[in-house]
């Protein structure tokens, strides 16, 4: 099993419920390393070679955040101007053309219910719209868009429900890790609401 990479976005983790349950699951695997991005840069200010380094030493990497206003956290977004730009415009040779081909995965949660993210529903636009200017950075970075874990009503689920999606989140990782995302069915991994 080869290494997993994971990007925790999230602004106030001690008070996050379901990134928090997701996080400690990952963190049960073997060859799992979990970075949460705002303990290591409160102010903002992201080292880009330090983490286009950590990217460069990983076999996958997950992005893993909450959605706020429709879009990724402001970190994430200060993180991909700094490490990608850096990465696929001025070190291409060097660190940019040996990140591509590596997947990534986005492993998002939301607090709305799947409905919501339709056409015809309250938020207008698919989940896959919203998170669409991430698969054109990983286009563009050449790295492979992988079928993203979606929690929906992160906010509203009772702790069992959290542990289930949890168990989900790690049952993906794992099955990623061992066998590759191109023999599974990336529908298996939406985590829909319930009660």
């Amino acid at each position: 099993m080869s290494k997993t990479l994971i990007l925790l976005f999230h602004p106030d983790l001690a008070r996050s419920r379901a990134n928090a349950v997701l996080a400690a699951a990952a963190l049960r695997l073997p060859e799992v390393e979990l970075i949460d991005v705002h303990s290591l840069y409160p102010d903002g200010g992201v080292d880009a070679g330090a983490e286009a380094d950590r990217l460069l030493s990983a076999d996958r990497i997950v992005l893993q955040f909450p959605i706020h206003w429709y879009s990724t956290p402001p970190l994430l977004k200060a993180w991909q101007d700094a490490v990608f730009t850096r990465m696929v415009y001025v070190h291409y040779k060097t660190e940019g053309r040996l990140l591509a081909g590596k997947p990534l995965l986005v492993a998002a949660t939301a607090g709305n219910v799947p409905e919501a993210y339709a056409p015809g529903g309250a938020n207008r636009f698919t989940m896959a719209e919203l998170l669409r200017p991430l698969e054109a950075s990983a286009h563009r970075c050449g790295l492979s868009w992988q079928p993203p874990f979606l929690v929906y009503r992160a906010d509203k689920r009772d702790e069992l429900s959290l542990f289930s999606a949890g168990r989900d989140y790690a049952a993906r990782l794992d099955a990623w890790g061992r066998a590759g995302e191109a023999e599974e069915d990336p529908r298996r991994y939406l985590v829909e609401a319930w009660g």
